[in-house]
């Protein structure tokens, strides 16, 4: 089964810095990153579905930064399809900054829960994008900051935990999971993480190139 995107749909993508991609410089406002890349493509294979597609991601935010802003940017909106990445800012940065506030698996998945629930209400159809992390060695600067690899291990074990938070609300509000950690994974073994990846966390060309491929598989 897929999502069926109809002519005159709304899609909004949201989410943190994978999604919003810089999308306040972009000329349609989705960013240069997967969303500006699935619109492409759906509008190349689909010129009789126009689908209006929007992107309110927004760099660093954490689920709760989402909740905060969620009905000017995302339930007025009234899209017919709502597709959520966010999951990184809520893991591992604790680990380098000792005034960081720890999130608990706990804490990151009522706040997420909260989110989806207003939109099941609605009949909104949810992609839910697992949260990824893919395992550069060494160290690699992430942002502003230099990470070694005892950190990222630490992430790791913070983020696990999380994903399988997404795939049980996935599970919970009959959203499409988009296994994104899983994928990385697989991709990464033949070619090495920097590929898709840096720095482990924000996708290069082609990483973007994946996550919408994947999406578009979704859809029908």
């Amino acid at each position: 089964m897929t999502i069926t995107l109809r002519p005159g749909s709304t899609v909004m993508f949201t989410g943190d810095s994978i999604t919003d991609g810089q999308r306040l410089e972009s000329e349609e406002g989705l960013g240069f990153g997967y969303p500006l890349r699935v619109a492409g493509e759906w509008g190349l294979r689909h010129p009789d579905r126009a689908v209006t597609w929007l992107n309110s991601g927004n760099a660093a935010d954490k689920v709760l930064d989402l909740e905060a802003r969620w009905q000017k940017d995302v339930l007025d909106a009234r899209p017919e399809v709502v597709s959520i990445l966010v999951g990184m800012n809520d893991v591992g940065w604790h680990t380098y900054d000792p005034d960081g506030h720890v999130i608990p698996t706990e804490e990151y998945a009522a706040g997420y829960d909260r989110l989806l629930a207003p939109l099941a209400e609605a009949g909104t159809d949810l992609i839910l994008v697992e949260p990824f992390l893919l395992p550069i060695r060494g160290s690699v600067e992430v942002g502003d900051t230099i990470l070694d690899e005892e950190v990222r291990r630490a992430w790791r074990t913070d983020l696990d935990p999380k994903i399988q938070a997404v795939r049980e609300l996935a599970r919970k509000y009959g959203a499409y999971l988009l296994a994104a950690d899983g994928m990385f994974a697989e991709l990464a073994a033949t070619t090495g993480p920097e590929y898709w990846a840096a720095d482990g966390v924000h996708p290069t060309p082609a990483g973007h190139a994946a996550l919408a491929a994947a999406w578009l598989r979704l859809v029908g």
